[in-house]
């Protein structure tokens, strides 16, 4: 059983993964206009991957028995002036959610609330990862520099991105991760 105070803490939770998903729908947008289109589907796929995360923290919720209290989603950042610009942005936001992540372990280690902290493990691995993809794509782009020809390279090599996480969870996250494997 969640706590009031820990419900809320998942629910500001949803609402940042939700916030997330939208940021990176609007990268993709941007990369687009910009005819970067394999950094579009990149961040296109990040997005799916925060609907997931979203998705999973709602769930969590509704079968601990506790109320989803979807909250306003903030404007997502849409001004970039570069590919390195961007990447930046999306660094600092994934570490933005780290601190977030770690912060909703401590609250449920502070609840003694051992489901959540086990729950919770997922997301604080996943953020490594996270971190870890965007600092390989900002490394590759500090050393191409103002090489054309390597960020479209870049680009292509970005495109081959494919969605792993499932899109549909009209039947629960379990029912679409198994459906999706």
């Amino acid at each position: 059983m969640l706590t009031k105070k820990m419900t809320d803490a998942l629910n500001k939770q949803i609402n940042r993964e939700l916030h997330s998903a939208y940021i990176y729908m609007s990268m993709s947008a941007h990369c687009s206009f910009t005819g970067l289109k394999g950094f579009a589907t990149w961040f296109m796929v990040q997005y799916h991957e925060e609907m997931l995360h979203a998705m999973k923290l709602y769930e969590y919720v509704v079968n601990q028995g506790a109320r989803v209290e979807l909250l306003p989603v903030e404007e997502p950042l849409k001004n970039f002036k570069s590919p390195i610009d961007i990447l930046e942005k999306t660094l600092k936001h994934e570490q933005f959610m780290t601190k977030n992540i770690n912060a909703l372990v401590d609250l449920a280690i502070a609840e003694k609330d051992h489901a959540t902290q086990i729950f919770m493990h997922w997301y604080v691995t996943e953020q490594v990862e996270e971190e870890d993809n965007v600092n390989d794509i900002l490394n590759k782009l500090k050393l191409i520099g103002k090489d054309s020809n390597a960020l479209l390279t870049l680009d292509k090599e970005l495109s081959a991105r494919m969605i792993t996480v499932p899109t549909d969870f009209s039947r629960g996250v379990k029912a679409a991760m198994g459906a999706a494997a």
